[in-house]
């Protein structure tokens, strides 16, 4: 989960009124302009567990997502701020929500007005740690988003899939502390940068940043 910069909403959207319309009256063709909207904020990744979107052939296996859901709110049904694209897993992310219990909404970190680093911190064993120096407040609200998404269940396979994502990494990252200790700091932060910069649309790309960051 990492910061997005929601684009310009697809002119589609503007067909179709809540109270008029339903979810339904929106056509493939209408989906795929949605979607390509979609892709420019998230970069075919996941918004939630930032895993690809794709399969190996480039078939997409993804979702439009309502961060509030449409039986709870369906006044957001066709409100672009409301809309994200989400994997298809079930036992996390957009479906896995959709699931819960009532909940507060505004306990989830929305990604496209907060930034997610600011609350969370991926480790090399494919865990999410909230930071410690958050507000008890925003302590609370950074383990209801990881709850309400299941991002990092004890046992789940995105925990899994982090790491093995991060490991291909860990002998850059030692490299890396290992200038940080003795060069300084404008040596070796453009090599920080550069590294950050090739990794930076790949799946799972966050962990892969908050493991090269020298500590």
């Amino acid at each position: 989960m990492h910061k997005l910069e929601r684009p310009k909403a697809p002119d589609c959207l503007e067909d179709f009124q809540h109270g008029r319309n339903n979810w339904s009256y929106v056509s493939h063709n209408d989906k795929e302009v949605i979607w390509q909207q979609l892709d420019v904020m998230q970069q075919k990744r996941c918004a939630y567990c930032e895993n690809t979107l794709q399969d190996k052939k480039g078939n997409r296996k993804a979702h439009i997502e309502h961060l509030r859901q449409r039986n709870r709110y369906p006044q957001g049904t066709f409100q672009w701020d409301n809309l994200f694209g989400s994997c298809n897993r079930n036992n996390s992310c957009g479906n896995y929500k959709d699931r819960l219990p009532l909940y507060n909404h505004a306990d989830i970190i929305k990604m496209d007005i907060e930034d997610p680093e600011h609350f969370f911190l991926f480790v090399s064993d494919g865990t999410i740690v909230i930071r410690s120096e958050l507000s008890e407040q925003d302590k609370d609200r950074a383990q209801e988003t990881l709850r309400v998404f299941n991002l990092d269940s004890m046992n789940g396979s995105l925990r899994h899939m982090r790491k093995i994502a991060i490991q291909g990494y860990l002998q850059t990252a030692e490299e890396l502390l290992q200038l940080a200790t003795e060069f300084d700091r404008e040596e070796w932060y453009p090599l920080l940068q550069e590294e950050i910069n090739k990794t930076k649309h790949l799946p799972f790309s966050t962990a892969i940043k908050h493991i090269l960051i020298p500590s």
